[in-house]
């Protein structure tokens, strides 16, 4: 397969998982802004102003809107189309990736996208998404869905379709930790106890609305049979390998298809993927809280970009492009 078309497979199935996750962060911290505050007074405001830190939006963000208010940030996040990262964005590079590779896709994945596009667009303009948010993103998770569904139901299992889950499931680490750290940054002090005293009703939706947004609530509550727990949430999200969407679980994929995509190049990008799921499958949650989860996470987001960075070099950079760089 030449590199040009892995590369557009690799970013479309990327570009379509970042809508998705994008879509869950916002739905998350959607959720969590209408309950009322805890008894520890709880700051919603820090929560938008976390979400923007940890996307690396900020910046851009404050240049266009000044203050953070939970509407701006909703609106930079869902439709701005100055923003790279905004659903709007996403949806629209998904389409356009998938274009002009239209000749490796079926006509059911094709029509899926460029379905998804049209149909965001008219719900944008219609005035639905500023009307009812939740259902809006609902929309969007359930789009990201079908069309991952259409793809494994109608395509074959050759190297366009290893491509295709190797943007999916780095992308879902990737977001997967970053969801976990909007929570989780600022409030280790709740895996000391400290939450004992701390409004119980509210930290029970609280962690529910978060678990939720990765479709992970019965999951828990089938797992541990008990109370939702901050360490529970991180454990089952980070080391559990039969939950879809923890890291553990996404890293195996990746794995998996570096190892059926191997190639003379590649030996290095698959050796850093073996060691991080290495380290999550031998590794416990008391390590992780030893080591303190934000730190974690965020090293875990470095190596996860790192291994995306090998993944061009190996596979997407066309070999004379590499060459002309060593010269």
């Amino acid at each position: 397969m030449l590199s040009r078309t892995a590369d557009h497979l690799f970013w479309m199935s990327r570009y379509i998982e970042r809508a998705e996750s994008t879509a869950r962060i916002l739905d998350a911290n959607y959720q969590t802004s209408l309950l009322p505050p805890s008894g520890a007074g709880a700051d919603a405001q820090l929560g938008w102003e976390g979400l923007l830190a940890i996307n690396e939006q900020a910046p851009l963000y404050q240049a266009r809107y000044g203050t953070v208010t939970a509407q701006g940030v909703m609106d930079f996040m869902v439709q701005d189309a100055s923003n790279p990262s905004s659903i709007l964005s996403c949806l629209r590079s998904a389409r356009e990736n998938a274009r002009a590779v239209r000749e490796c896709l079926t006509t059911e994945v094709w029509e899926t996208q460029n379905q998804t596009w049209l149909e965001v667009q008219r719900l944008l303009q219609s005035g639905s998404y500023a009307s009812a948010p939740a259902q809006f993103f609902e929309w969007v998770k359930y789009r990201s869905h079908l069309a991952r569904g259409v793809a494994v139901s109608t395509m074959l299992r050759d190297e366009a379709m290893q491509f295709l889950n190797l943007g999916t499931f780095l992308e879902r680490a990737d977001n997967t930790a970053r969801l976990m750290d909007v929570k989780f940054n600022a409030i280790e002090g709740e895996f000391d106890g400290a939450a004992s005293e701390r409004d119980q009703e509210y930290d029970f939706y609280h962690w529910s609305a978060i678990l939720r947004s990765v479709a992970a609530y019965e999951i828990c509550r089938k797992a541990y049979r008990d109370i939702v727990r901050p360490e529970r949430v991180a454990e089952l999200l980070i080391l559990r390998a039969d939950m879809p969407r923890s890291l553990r679980a996404c890293m195996q994929v990746v794995v998996e298809q570096l190892q059926l995509l191997a190639n003379s190049r590649s030996q290095t990008t698959e050796r850093a993927a073996v060691q991080l799921l290495t380290e999550l499958q031998y590794s416990s949650i008391e390590d992780i809280l030893a080591i303190g989860l934000h730190t974690y996470l965020t090293r875990f987001m470095d190596r996860i970009n790192d291994l995306g960075e090998g993944i061009n070099r190996s596979f997407l950079a066309a070999p004379e492009l590499l060459a002309d760089e060593t010269r």
